[in-house]
């Protein structure tokens, strides 16, 4: 399966990985690493995926294949040669199953010292849940995921397997790190990312506080009038409308409802006018046409569609998020395309899924050749000192970002030990999101529309190793400090950009956020169903796109490790909604969509779903055979499932939800309370031991909740680093650092750096 002259080479050529994942969030993982070129061989059990579904064309791509049953010697046997000459293995069974086949992570890193050995469980190995068997509704339903319906109270569900493709994700941006760090030393180490804890990087906010902040100021509220949010159209369609954009006024101008806004602003018009106002406009053009009509006025909106309209839309073809790729069960298949973009080592799809065992012979012939005397341990440092340095030790990131997106890709850098500088606007408002996605950096007010901000700048960038920026394509062109410019002065810099829409395709130069990237994906349409489009539980998008943004930069990192090059790199929102959702949406002959949706919603099937017990609702998570080990509800194995669901209603009112879990736990199954509110994880007694969720002393806002990282490194872990710093507060050292101590007061008094922003929070 050699690459042919042709085939671009990705940063991961060379990088053998063992993929034993299975479900979702190990295979994806796997297939993130692959999609940059590290040659991926896929064991899977006879019979083939434990999962039979459509999406394995998208996460086994670039990946050979092998069945080995793990409960023969011989078959074990070679499960141990392939990880002994592998240099990454993914492996998502419960805690303790490798170790049992003697495959564990610390045996193989003995026989193989510059192994990365990543373990995916549900639940992590110290959790008391960890033998639950940890469905992705069982997960989400430990970190409230679902919501309970504002009208009714029953749990929505969601299809969107947030727990693990955010596992996937962070998966891939460890393993890119301890890449890193083996390049340095010649060490490998053991991760783990449990999916429980690797979704606390999805709640952001949610689980964030500021103990002492005073209730929000209800004229707040009133500032944009109630314009935006989900508005039907002329043709009964809906759009995402995003009122608070820099833009809008341009909007409400061309619009006739720049009155309406004022007079709400001055008390003498009521929000509820407003928002009537707002309807009826919206009900004089089509939801095309008021899509069109934004991106003339450089506002956001955009069209709440169907995923099966998101894989025929002109930018998701013409951006390469979605391709087709012969499969070779179901012919054609339109699905996800790469996520990650790389100027230097670009990733491709090299070659769709393969066959199970299709491999084998070409797998075991290469593992026949290799030496059995020889342990892999050339490179290995004889001095491991460097055990105690932090992973990115040394490096200088330069944080232009504002919101959630490009902010969570410097904060990611940072919890690994990059000293990340957060550089915003002294005129700009920081907002509520700084104590979250600024923790661990240093901070500086810096008027980059000035000629000696901008000299500021050059000063920091000759000492900066990655930059990292979220400007609307053609911005930091226009300021003077876009990929070329600063490439031309710095051939080894890594300059990460992160947007909605990407940088090719027809809708690169629209603005957009969270909310735009869930209408225009089907992320909203699904989750609404027939009525309103509704908004996922989590800003998903965000935080997984700075996710990605962080996976991008440690790949870069490491080839600017072997090379001295630097490149461009990038990833979108619009990217992450895609693969968020690549467990739904690839079309084929024959393709039906079926997946739940709607607000009605409380599962998949009547083996994965919520239901409701005397005191509360419960997640169950099944499969039919597991029915015969629970007498009391084996009798129901044989019901379809509108039956089966209906007795199991019955059955699970008549105790309580903690009777129920140990019962069904006890037998087997995946059973896990549901959490509806975020922040009642956030004093979890398990989640404060873990560490998920840490409350310290900030020196200006006294206490302070946030999230700390989900992922465990052996050697080199990640830590949630100090409070978010007040805005500005660091310029000193900062400027210091780029040789500009003398020059301070003069920039203070010139306005070019401030202090602090006036009556700002963070």
């Amino acid at each position: 399966m050699g690459l042919s002259a042709t085939t671009p080479s990705g940063v991961l050529e060379g990088v053998r990985v063992i993929d034993f994942g299975q479900y979702i969030a190990g295979p994806m993982a796997a297939m993130l690493l692959g999609d940059q070129g590290a040659d991926v061989i896929r064991v899977d059990p006879p019979g083939g995926p434990r999962w039979d579904t459509p999406a394995n064309a998208t996460w086994n791509r670039n990946k050979r294949s092998i069945v080995l049953d793990l409960k023969q010697p011989d078959d074990v046997d070679r499960a141990r040669r392939l990880i002994e000459s592998a240099d990454v293995v993914i492996e998502n069974f419960r805690p303790g199953v490798m170790d049992r086949l003697g495959l564990g992570a610390l045996g193989m890193s003995a026989a193989n010292p510059r192994l990365i050995y990543c373990s995916m469980p549900g639940f992590a190995a110290d959790d008391p849940r960890a033998e639950v068997a940890a469905w992705e509704g069982v997960i989400g339903a430990a970190t409230a995921t679902y919501r309970a319906h504002e009208r009714t109270g029953r749990p929505v569900y969601t299809a969107i397997p947030v727990s693990s493709v955010y596992g996937a994700f962070q998966a891939a941006v460890s393993v890119g790190i301890a890449l890193n760090v083996r390049e340095r030393d010649g060490v490998g180490q053991q991760i783990e990312v449990p999916l429980f804890d690797g979704t606390f990087a999805a709640m952001g906010y949610r689980v964030s506080r500021i103990h002492n902040a005073p209730a929000m100021d209800p004229a707040m509220l009133r500032r944009m009038g109630g314009l935006g949010g989900q508005l039907e159209c002329k043709d009964g369609r809906w759009v995402m409308y995003m009122g608070g954009n820099l833009r809008a006024r341009d909007f409400l101008e061309a619009t006739g409802a720049a009155e309406w806004v004022d007079a709400a602003a001055e008390g003498k018009m009521t929000i509820e006018e407003v928002q009537a106002r707002t309807q009826a406009l919206f009900k004089t053009r089509t939801a095309k046409e008021w899509e069109d009509f934004s991106e003339e006025v450089a506002t956001e909106c955009g069209v709440c569609r169907t995923s099966a309209e998101w894989l025929e839309n002109e930018h998701a073809l013409g951006s390469e998020i979605i391709i087709d790729v012969a499969d070779p069960k179901l012919g054609t298949v339109r699905g996800p395309g790469i996520n990650v973009r790389m100027s230097e080592t670009p990733g491709c799809v090299r070659f769709p899924r393969r066959l199970p065992d299709a491999d084998r012979k070409e797998i075991l012939t290469e593992l026949d050749a290799l030496p059995t005397d020889a342990l892999p341990t050339q490179g290995v440092s004889e001095n491991l000192d460097a055990t105690l340095r932090a992973a990115l030790d040394g490096v200088k990131v330069l944080d232009l970002c504002i919101v959630l997106a490009g902010p969570t890709c410097g904060r990611t850098l940072a919890e690994f030990g990059a000293d990340v500088i957060k550089i915003d606007s002294p005129s700009r408002r920081i907002g509520r999101f700084n104590i979250d996605v600024n923790r661990a950096k240093r901070s500086i007010l810096l008027d980059l529309k000035t000629e000696e901000g901008l000299k500021v700048l050059w000063r920091l960038i000759d000492d900066a190793d990655v930059i990292v920026q979220n400007f609307r394509n053609g911005v930091a062109e226009r300021l003077g400090f876009g990929y070329e410019a600063v490439h031309a002065r710095r051939p080894d810099i890594v300059y990460a950009s992160l947007n909605y829409a990407g940088q090719v395709g027809p809708y690169a130069g629209r603005p957009g956020h969270e909310q735009i990237a869930q209408a225009v994906s089907g992320m909203q349409e699904r989750f609404g169903g027939d009525g309103k489009p509704a908004l996922q539980p989590y800003a998903i998008n965000d935080y997984g796109t700075g996710l990605m943004g962080a996976y991008a930069v440690a790949l870069a990192l490491l080839h600017r490790q072997r090379t001295g090059v630097g490149q461009h790199v990038d990833t979108a929102l619009a990217y992450t909604a895609t693969m968020l959702q690549s467990s739904l949406i690839q079309d084929y002959q024959g393709k039906v969509w079926d997946e739940p949706r709607g607000q009605h919603v409380v599962g998949s099937s009547a083996l994965h779903r919520a239901y409701e017990a005397s005191d509360g609702w419960f997640f169950l998570g099944a499969r039919a055979s597991d029915l015969q080990r629970f007498p009391e509800i084996a009798q129901f194995s044989d019901l379809g499932n509108g039956a089966l669901e209906t007795q199991l209603e019955s059955l699970f009112a008549t105790k309580t939800v903690e009777e129920w879990i140990a019962a069904l736990t006890d037998a087997g199954m995946g059973a896990q309370r549901l959490v509806f509110d975020p922040s009642e994880l956030a004093q979890d007694p398990w989640v404060l031991e873990r560490g998920l969720c840490v409350t310290r002393e900030h020196a200006d806002l006294g206490p302070v909740t946030t999230n700390a990282p989900g992922v465990r490194l052996s050697r080199t872990p990640a830590e949630p680093g100090r409070p978010a710093p007040q805005p500005g507060s660091d310029f000193a050292s900062i400027l210091a650092d780029a040789g500009l101590e003398g020059e301070v007061e003069r920039l203070l008094k010139d306005g070019v750096v401030a202090e602090s922003l006036e009556g700002e929070s963070a």
